[in-house]
């Protein structure tokens, strides 16, 4: 498993969010800071948006700033997110995708490895990296 780019930037945002968590932060800051470009991060905050990750603010002093404190946000909401589910087979997140499922002797590694790696990434809390 490898995640996007789109995942790496949207953590980097969430990130640089989570150092500031009484500021609402400008797109532009952002994206220089972070060195992501704008147009591509203007899309990845519309889907943090969307998963209530972050909260943005129109008009003049608008911008962005996450809706939890960085305690409550881990990097497996960011993949969620902008991925969907975690897995590295699809028959670990929906059996009925694959008809050898119930007879497939590798499915249970699928689906415990599935299991490990969300279990570890929803340990690791933004608060933690700050």
């Amino acid at each position: 498993m490898q995640i996007t780019r789109e995942t790496d930037y949207a953590i980097r945002c969430v990130y640089y969010l989570a150092k500031k968590p009484d500021k609402v932060t400008m797109l532009d800051e952002i994206a220089k800071e972070m060195l992501i470009p704008k147009s591509f991060l203007a899309k990845i905050l519309q889907k943090l948006a969307k998963a209530k990750i972050v909260k943005s603010y129109r008009g003049v002093k608008g911008g962005f700033q996450l809706s939890k404190k960085s305690g409550c946000v881990s990097i497996y909401d960011i993949i969620l997110a902008t991925e969907g589910p975690v897995a590295m087979n699809v028959c670990a997140v929906d059996k009925k995708k694959c008809s050898l499922s119930n007879k497939c002797p590798i499915h249970p590694v699928w689906v415990n490895l599935r299991s490990d790696i969300e279990k570890m990434l929803k340990s690791k809390k933004f608060s933690e990296f700050i």
